[in-house]
């Protein structure tokens, strides 16, 4: 499903089925998505499950929304120009498709390590 920021949240679509739903955060849009893809298919002979729906969005509207990722941060952690990934994350220079993979596995590299991370309480 392609997702867009909207201005009361977000929305998505399929882009080879008629499936739309919208959310105001993105983990409800992804509920919503599941949802409206199980009513769509439900006279179907299959059983969907969330890991059948797989979720795209630009790199623009990902910064927008992930503002706890930095573009510097993850322009290091990627040994990519900062100011090249500023422009993709600007919406002034669009990535090659080797670039948008590059991207992505540093952001996925970088939601492993945090998924990783157990914080100590202060005693």
């Amino acid at each position: 499903m392609i997702v867009e920021k909207t201005d009361t949240g977000f929305s998505a679509y399929a882009e080879n089925e008629s499936v739309f739903t919208t959310g105001k955060t993105v983990s409800e849009l992804m509920n919503n998505a599941f949802e409206a893809m199980e009513l769509y298919f439900e006279d179907q002979e299959f059983q969907l499950t969330r890991t059948d729906i797989k979720f795209e969005i630009d790199i623009q509207q990902f910064f927008k929304y992930y503002k706890v990722l930095n573009a510097k941060f993850l322009a290091e952690k990627i040994g990519m120009n900062e100011t090249l990934l500023s422009q993709y994350v600007q919406g002034r220079k669009k990535p090659s498709e080797k670039q948008v993979h590059r991207i992505l596995t540093g952001i996925q590299q970088i939601g492993q390590e945090l998924s990783g991370i157990n914080l100590l309480q202060n005693s």
